[in-house]
């Protein structure tokens, strides 16, 4: 939405647009927003190893229209654009790891398939306002806690690079052509529909995996290390207050109030789920090199300017998250790996 443009004030029968739709944080929205009334659209390729799951927005299909194509296919997107009056942009790839295994797969997902689409958001619809899932990651090791929006930016693996050049992309259609473009740097956000069972994505993936095996989480070096867990209905009520936000500032770090050291998340996790203790291991060579240490942002910009701030406290949200996995295996849900396009 363009400056001086009328400002949406509910989701109510708004037309709404959700790329990676399929997956983690995408699919909760989805469910947020058919519970708003809007009208909702779902891009989402289910690339292999990226997280989407039909299953994830299965109760809410009917009332969802789902495209199962890639953004980068632009006769498609082409013909999704028109009308959308905002633009919930979470479609990539999120492993640290993969993207030091495979560069060029991270680069086609975070960079190509960004810029194509949001060229054709600028060519077809310079109105609506786009909402992107960025990460804490582009920061790297931190210089100083908390950190905040002006901390250098300094990512230590090719994801990181990665989300921070799609950033750029988005900083450019706001600066050049007055597009409405923010900017989320999400930090650890955990909860139900999370693919725990795909590797190489992020600690809490692990923790969850091992307690509802009722295995022992493993926690590498100390386990002192602090991270921020920001349960996901709390991210999805970030997004939609970006969503309908006034012409706001480009960027925001969006996350949990208070660091925990890893080893306290660990056990938590374990004493939630009833499962072994865990133990502290050597840090595997390949993890070592792209650890970043303690981390912690401050989203006291967000807080300040949208009167957002985490409400579901971490044991709270991890007896939440064990609570749905448990109840999707009993249920015999599991991932799926043969897409589903209407």
């Amino acid at each position: 939405m363009t400056l001086g443009a009328q400002q949406d004030t509910s989701y109510h029968n708004l037309p709404v647009l959700i790329t990676g739709g399929m997956g983690f944080i995408g699919s909760n929205l989805v469910h947020a927003l058919v519970r708003q009334g809007a009208q909702v659209t779902v891009l989402d390729a289910l690339i292999p190893g990226g997280g989407g799951d039909p299953s994830n927005v299965a109760e809410v299909a009917p009332d969802v229209r789902i495209v199962n194509d890639d953004m980068q296919n632009a006769e498609c997107v082409e013909a999704l654009l028109s009308g959308q009056r905002v633009i919930f942009n979470l479609a990539g790839e999120i492993s640290h790891i993969r993207s030091m295994t495979e560069p060029l797969r991270d680069l086609a997902i975070n960079c190509s398939a960004q810029l194509q689409f949001l060229n054709l958001c600028r060519l077809l619809n310079p109105a609506a306002t786009i909402v992107y899932a960025s990460s804490r990651q582009v920061y790297g090791s931190p210089k100083y806690v908390p950190v905040d929006e002006e901390h250098p930016v300094n990512p230590v693996d090719f994801n990181g690079v990665h989300k921070h050049a799609a950033e750029g992309y988005h900083f450019l259609l706001r600066q050049q052509f007055g597009m409405r473009t923010i900017c989320l740097r999400l930090g650890n956000v955990y909860g139900p529909r999370q693919a725990i069972h795909q590797d190489c994505r992020g600690f809490i993936d692990a923790f969850l995996r091992k307690s509802l095996a009722g295995e022992s989480i493993e926690v590498f070096g100390d386990g002192q290390q602090k991270r921020g867990l920001l349960y996901v209905d709390d991210a999805v009520d970030a997004f939609l207050k970006a969503g309908l936000a006034g012409y706001s500032a480009a960027v925001y770090n969006v996350s949990a109030s208070s660091p925990v050291p890893l080893i306290e998340i660990a056990r938590t996790c374990a004493r939630v789920a009833g499962s072994l203790p865990p133990r502290l291991v050597p840090f595997p060579s390949e993890r070592l090199s792209i650890d970043i240490g303690s981390f912690h942002s401050s989203s006291e910009k967000f807080h300040r300017e949208f009167a957002w701030s985490p409400r579901v406290g971490l044991e709270e949200g991890l007896r939440k998250t064990l609570e749905f996995f448990k109840s999707r295996r009993a249920s015999g849900l599991h991932a799926s790996s043969h897409p589903v396009s209407r």
